[in-house]
């Protein structure tokens, strides 16, 4: 798309904030500026103030567009799979839009899509029986658990199970095995296991959390 096809399109609010989040995808956070955003619009940057009255305004609306393409169930869904299937989607969300882990919680003026996100997930506790409290102890340790883990993913040193075993075989050469027993042992009977790839790790994790919540739901209240 050229720059006068850019100018020729009409300037809105949404195509500022999902051309600002594409920018985020492509160059970081960091290199995100009114200007460079209206260089990429091709438009000047004063423009954009009639769509966004300022930067964390801009920020605001491009996490409401990260929570909006998080998959929800519809309420009524059994809670555990409900749960799951907003903690996957969220993590694939997250791979997609990196420099969001760290805004997802940060902002003090929700968007729309934020809040009836965060309201299903607690409709959905609530109406399995979760107390006020334990639904606001799940959302917590569902929450830290999915951007913890993408944080973490996105900090990696490799992508691919091929990129994985490159850097395991390179810190075992470094690595002398009779001093770390156990570490040799984790890297070659597990790491390095054909079909490893670390993701695989998140369900499992997620899986032991709804386990341990299915549990508090069912005890009975502490004295």
């Amino acid at each position: 798309m050229t720059s006068t096809t850019r100018r020729d399109s009409p300037l809105s609010r949404d195509r500022v904030l999902r051309a600002a989040a594409a920018f985020a995808d492509g160059n970081g956070l960091a290199s995100l500026s009114m200007r460079k955003l209206g260089e990429t619009l091709g438009v000047e940057a004063m423009s954009l103030y009639h769509h966004v009255a300022n930067k964390a305004e801009l920020l605001d609306g491009m996490v409401d567009l990260v929570f909006a393409e998080i998959d929800l169930p519809a309420d009524g869904a059994d809670w555990k799979t409900a749960m799951r299937v907003r903690a996957v989607s969220a993590r694939r969300v997250l791979a997609r839009h990196r420099w969001a882990i760290g805004l997802m919680e940060s902002r003090t003026s929700p968007g729309p899509a934020t809040l009836r996100h965060h309201d299903r997930v607690l409709g959905i506790l609530r109406g399995a029986g979760f107390s006020v409290e334990l639904a606001a102890h799940a959302f917590s340790v569902l929450d830290s658990y999915i951007y913890g883990f993408a944080l973490q993913e996105a900090s990696l040193p490799f992508d691919t199970a091929d990129q994985t075993a490159e850097v395991a075989q390179m810190i075992m050469s470094r690595m002398p095995a009779e001093e770390y027993p156990h570490l040799t042992e984790l890297t070659v009977t597990h790491v390095l296991k054909p079909g490893y790839h670390y993701g695989n790790e998140y369900e499992f994790g997620l899986d032991l959390i709804l386990d341990g919540l299915d549990a508090a739901r069912g005890a009975p209240p502490p004295a």
